[in-house]
């Protein structure tokens, strides 16, 4: 421990204008708390693919969080004194910066000895806060999905009987996920530049809090699973294939490793720390990365083509399956307000269940689901919806808003260190 305060104290006193070797040795011990901090919560690190020598050093040195407190906050001062006129370099800083104060507060809630509410975490850990929005605001949506499916039965069972017409058979998932997935993979390639040697397994499993994720394993490669111990309705098949796939998590992932990591040496590339503000534009960025693959009623044509008849699925009524699924994710902002009350002690799991069913239409197993991710992931549920928006807002301010316009400043966004902040 004191040669990493040795290291820290010589940093502090460089009066070097060279920034480069402060910066690389500046990741390299962020690296090293990312891996320390991992060992104190299982979670943390979403994945390490950098020098194996520095996992050995974390599993044989623990460090404690008030140590890892401690270095944070040193190396936030280091970075304090950084700058660069270099665009890459002026955000490599600013990532650096935003990364180590989030795993400052991460460690600190860990302590149990500082208290976050919903907001204060979504700041903290992801460096930004997702607008507040009434719960009333909300009643336009439902009181419009009460006209297009009538009934007697509460709207969340309605809604729930509607979708059940469009649910994948468990013997089709395979066949109808490879094509979704060859899809979205064929309308990222013309525009993104994906690595010769990218893949990924798909896996199907239960018993999870999330309906999807990418463990990415490094060399380009990730191992996809698909939780399907709930129902998976036919649009999931693309929106997950492009989420955690093409031009999600998979692509991502494999770009930035490539990118920074191998190409430039930026060893902060080599870990992903889970509760940070890159995941904000990870997840922003896979939920957009849906509209940038299937712009339009490109989807829904898709759908109607290829994967109903690979699910042995009726399509006469896609249209209207269409209108409903986009009604409901107008409803997508009235999770967050039930996490945050939930989050925040107001509202108990209970109370928290029903009001998901009742104000973001989830059935009552999938309200259950939703409450366990939030036990789970806390304010991470920010980073699907207000990501989204985020990652769109930037892209759509671009000055070129062509097809190919567009996907080149989404692509940008997929290879370079941007996080919250510095989406401007």
């Amino acid at each position: 421990m004191k040669k990493v305060y040795g290291l820290i104290i010589t940093l502090l006193i460089s009066t070097s204008s060279f920034a480069s070797p402060i910066l690389n040795e500046t990741a390299k011990q962020y690296v090293q708390l990312v891996l320390a901090l991992g060992n104190h919560d299982a979670a943390y690190v979403d994945a390490y693919y950098g020098p194996e020598y520095l996992l050995k050093i974390s599993k044989k040195n623990p460090m404690g969080l008030d140590k890892i407190i401690a270095v944070s906050k040193l190396l936030q001062e280091v970075l304090a004194r950084e700058k660069s006129d270099d665009e890459m370099v002026g955000l490599r800083i600013s990532y650096l910066k935003t990364q180590l104060n989030a795993l400052t507060a991460k460690a600190q809630m860990l302590t149990g000895d500082s208290d976050f509410d919903f907001d204060q975490e979504s700041k903290a850990l992801y460096d930004t806060q997702a607008p507040k929005i009434e719960l009333a605001e909300f009643e336009k949506t439902l009181t419009k999905l009460e006209k297009i499916l009538p009934g007697d039965d509460a709207l969340s069972e309605r809604v729930e009987e509607f979708k059940s017409q469009f649910v994948i058979p468990q013997d089709k998932l395979k066949i109808v996920f490879d094509a979704a997935i060859k899809a979205c993979r064929e309308r990222t390639k013309p525009f993104v530049e994906l690595l010769e040697n990218e893949n990924f397994t798909l896996e199907f499993v239960k018993d999870k809090p999330w309906s999807g994720y990418n463990w990415y394993k490094g060399k380009a490669f990730s191992l996809i699973q698909v939780n399907i111990e709930l129902p998976i309705d036919i649009s999931r098949a693309v929106d997950l294939g492009c989420h955690e796939g093409y031009p999600g998590h998979h692509t991502y992932n494999s770009l930035l490793e490539s990118n920074l990591y191998i190409k430039r040496g930026w060893i902060e590339y080599s870990v992903y720390p889970l509760y940070s503000p890159q995941s904000l534009i990870a997840e922003g960025s896979a939920n957009y990365g849906i509209e940038m693959a299937f712009p339009g009623n490109e989807k829904l044509e898709f759908e109607k083509k290829v994967l109903y008849p690979l699910a042995g699925l009726n399509p006469d009524s896609a249209a209207q399956y269409k209108q409903v699924t986009q009604m409901l994710s107008k409803l997508n902002y009235a999770g967050n307000e039930v996490a945050r009350l939930y989050r925040n002690k107001k509202i108990d799991a209970e109370k928290a269940q029903k009001m998901l069913q009742k104000y973001a239409l989830m059935s009552a197993k999938k309200a259950k689901q939703r409450v366990r991710f939030i036990d789970t992931y806390g304010a991470y549920v920010i980073n699907y919806n207000w990501g989204k928006d985020m990652v769109k807002q930037w892209v759509e301010a671009g000055d070129d808003q062509s097809k190919k316009g567009r996907w080149k400043r989404f692509a940008k966004l997929l290879s370079t260190p941007r996080l919250p902040s510095t989406l401007n």
